[in-house]
Parts: C-alpha cells; sequence; structure tokens
C-alpha cells in the first residue's frame, strides 16, 4: 500500500472569506459545477478528466524506467496512473487526505502500488525527495512559488511538465518586448529554459475551471549562472515596476534610493570602505545608469543579458538590492 509519509494537513490556499460567502450565496446554481466528490475549490484544484490530455501531458515528459517522479496535486490520480506505467518510482504530493485516499485505492493490490509514495500536506512546506521529473496539473494558487521552489531544488531535476493557468503559462515563456514580459518571466529564463507545449481547454477538467489552461516545459540551466537570484530579483522589482517608464524614473520611485544606500553603506562596512561626508548616492547611481546605457531604457524591452549586464555595473559600484 503506498505510504503516506505525512498526515499534516494546513489550511493554505482556502479561498477567502468575501469569496467563500458569495460561493454560499449562489446556493444550488453553484452546485453542478462542483466534483461531486470532493470540495475542489477548496485547494485550487481541478481534476484533469480527459484521458488523452493527460497521456500528452505524461508523453511529453519521455519518461525513462528508470525516473523518479515528482507529481505535484495528484487528485484522484488520472496523471499518476500513467506516470506509474513508465516510472521507476513517484513521489505525489497531495494536498487533500480524501484525495489521497482515493489515490490510495486506486492502486491498492496492483503492481503500481510499490512505486507509489503520497505526501499529505502543503507542497511548499514540504521536504522534496530527489527526482529527475516533475509533473504536475498545478493548483492555481501555487504557481508562482512552485516554479520557484523547483529551479532552486538541488540536485536539478532533467524536465518538468507543467498545467497552469493560460495567463500565467503565457508570462513565463514571454519575450523582451512583449506585452507579457515581466518580472516573473526573466527571473524563470535566468535560471530555465521554457517552451508552450500546449493549451488546454476548461471543458477537460472537473469542475471546469473559469479560466483556460496550457502546459509549459522547464528545463533548468545546468550548471545555473552564478547569480544570486535575490540581487538579480531584486533589480527586476525596482524597474519591472513600472516596466514602461525609464529605467532612471524607476530609480526615482518612493523608497528605492533610501533602500539601496542602505544597502551600500552596509557593504561598505564590511569591506572596509571609506565613505566621504559629501558623498551624493542619488549621482553614484545615476552614474552607473549613464555608463551602462540604460538610463532611458525600459524594462519592457530589456533582454536578460541587458539585466545582467546592469546588474554587475551595480555591484561593481558596490551597490546590491537585497
Amino acid at each position: 500500500m503506498p505510504r503516506a509519509t505525512s498526515d499534516r494537513f494546513t489550511r493554505a490556499h482556502q479561498p477567502s472569506v468575501k469569496s467563500k460567502a458569495s460561493s454560499e450565496a449562489s446556493g444550488s446554481s453553484s452546485g453542478a459545477a462542483r466534483n461531486p466528490i470532493f470540495n475542489t475549490e477548496r485547494f485550487g484544484q481541478h481534476i484533469l478528466k480527459n484521458p488523452q490530455t493527460a497521456q500528452s501531458i505524461v508523453d511529453a515528459a519521455n519518461l525513462r524506467p528508470t525516473d523518479k517522479v515528482l507529481e505535484v496535486g495528484p487528485g484522484t490520480g488520472n496523471l499518476t496512473v500513467r506516470i506509474l506505467e513508465k516510472a521507476k518510482h513517484v513521489t505525489a504530493v497531495e494536498m487533500d487526505p480524501r484525495m489521497a485516499a482515493e489515490l490510495t485505492k486506486r492502486v491498492q493490490g496492483k503492481p503500481e502500488q510499490r512505486k507509489l509514495e503520497i505526501m499529505i500536506g502543503d507542497f511548499v512546506k514540504a521536504e522534496l525527495p530527489y527526482f529527475d521529473v516533475c509533473i504536475s496539473n498545478t493548483p492555481y494558487q501555487i504557481s508562482s512559488p512552485l516554479v520557484f521552489r523547483l529551479l532552486s531544488h538541488r540536485p536539478l531535476f532533467r524536465v518538468a511538465i507543467l498545467m497552469f493557468q493560460r495567463e500565467f503559462a503565457t508570462r513565463l515563456v514571454a519575450t523582451p518586448g512583449s506585452a507579457l514580459w515581466s518580472r516573473l518571466s526573466a527571473n524563470v529564463q535566468l535560471y530555465s529554459k521554457v517552451d508552450l507545449i500546449m493549451h488546454v481547454s476548461k471543458n477537460n477538467f472537473r469542475p471546469p475551471p473559469k479560466v483556460e489552461s496550457s502546459v509549459v516545459r522547464i528545463v533548468p540551466r545546468d550548471p545555473p549562472p552564478p547569480v544570486e537570484f535575490a540581487e538579480f530579483d531584486g533589480l527586476g522589482r525596482i524597474i519591472f515596476g513600472r516596466r514602461n517608464k525609464t529605467v532612471h524614473a524607476n530609480f526615482l520611485a518612493k523608497g528605492v534610493m533610501e533602500m539601496l544606500e542602505s544597502n551600500w553603506k552596509t557593504w561598505a562596512s564590511v569591506n572596509n570602505v571609506m565613505i566621504e561626508d559629501d558623498m551624493d548616492f542619488k549621482r553614484k547611481v545615476e552614474q552607473v545608469l549613464e555608463e551602462t546605457g540604460f538610463a532611458e531604457s525600459r524594462a519592457a524591452k530589456m533582454d536578460i543579458n541587458d539585466l545582467l549586464k546592469l546588474l554587475s555595473a551595480f555591484h561593481d559600484a558596490g551597490i546590491h538590492f537585497a
């Protein structure tokens, strides 16, 4: 019988009180859209019911007989049973104990049960095992935490096949100059190669979500770039705050100079660098922007190489973002 390694249960990812009240107020009219067995909305989950779509997702992973697979949000196991046919072992992380029990029953007494381990709890907080491949019909509320949890995991996995809300998936693969190029796009693409594999209609789920979905393939860059994520993200947080404004204007936003000057003074203290009494920190930042040629650039059109060049110039000047 598959082992459930944790029986802890948290209330994370529940809908807000407002949305819950709205749902209850709609009465029986919303009941038809709900999963008849499980209240999946509570965890932002929608069960993938189309067998062809499920098979296409598993096939996209190109699983090997020696692979250990991490599955996030297995639900009742429509993807899981197909993964078990091809992989050596599957660790499934499921938030809802009732779904975990249903998945357990589904493989009980079959050869696949020895290959399945079920972890009950919050993926974001779980201690992850070694895995070669990750496959997920992702609960929408944890889309961003899931991506960055995977990319920070060591040792690196080979590939992840992940289903997200379409708008989120499109942002992951967005390119500089496009309408959806963002801090999220840059952060993910710095550490991985991301491809859009397929679109999935909401009619493929039970209950059907309000939005369409898409599946992406994420392959970590190996070796990963020698860039501290907090620094790269800190720069992105500033210049993508208003991505169509000039980089110079974003650095003049409220609180930015104060934060950077505090970081700089800390760096100077640690590195025994003397700070002159009449030091004009704002001018110091502007000099970096002018010398790199990015003062009048806009984040909406800056690619990752531009961002790395700007970050490196700030570091050379002792200015840090985390």
